[in-house]
């Protein structure tokens, strides 16, 4: 079983899609690490998340670097959205993602064009999304629990400014699949956006058993 969770920066879905790998057993994967392991290579190589080029040779990376606490900072996130801009990294990462969802078994996958791109035939499609706002002041919250102070101002406008960059990119713009079923965590706690979450899936394999 292969399950896509998608949506926005800090919409809950890295939470959701940990614990639908636990409900369901499946390895999981946070593609976003990609993207943010090529930026943090990018910034302590002093290279230009922006130019095309410095992205893409920042791309071959040893995995034990997904790992590394660094990849969670505010800096590499916000060159991690700049350099999954280019469609020369997201060509070079793509087929990294697809074997993961491959392996036997399935897997978990949660980023931004999973369900539209990465594996458009997985069984489960969630979209997980909450409002600017609120996403913000979780990112201000987590932020602060990590020793970094930047106001809630500026942690808004950087989320905006990821959506628009993601949402506007040429190659596979953040959207929700046609056949995805929408998740709004804005006013759930984390266990009540898990649930639900869960029921969501369900759902969609008792119309696929019910199909067959």
């Amino acid at each position: 079983m292969i399950i896509a969770v998608d949506g926005p920066a800090a919409s809950g879905k890295g939470t959701i899609a940990r614990a639908l790998a636990r409900h369901y057993a499946l390895p999981h994967l946070d593609t976003g690490l990609l993207y943010r392991a090529v930026a943090a290579k990018l910034l302590r190589d002093e290279l230009n998340p922006e130019r095309e080029a410095d992205a893409v040779s920042a791309c071959d990376f040893d995995d034990a670097l997904l790992d590394d606490p660094y990849l969670r900072s505010d800096a590499v996130g916000k060159a991690a959205s700049q350099a999954s801009a280019h469609p020369l990294v997201r060509s070079a990462l793509l087929q990294r993602q697809r074997r993961f969802a491959q392996q036997p078994g399935g897997a978990v996958l949660d980023g931004r064009d999973i369900g539209t791109v990465i594996v458009p035939e997985a069984d489960a499609k969630l979209f997980v999304k909450a409002t600017p706002m609120i996403r913000a002041r979780r990112r201000h919250a987590e932020l602060a629990r990590h020793g970094s102070a930047p106001s809630l101002d500026k942690v808004l406008a950087d989320i905006r400014a990821r959506d628009d960059r993601d949402a506007t990119r040429k190659q596979a713009p953040m959207r929700q699949a046609a056949d995805a079923a929408l998740l709004d965590t804005s006013f759930l706690s984390i266990d009540a956006a898990i649930q639900r979450a869960i029921a969501l899936v369900e759902a969609r394999m008792a119309r696929h058993q019910s199909v067959a």
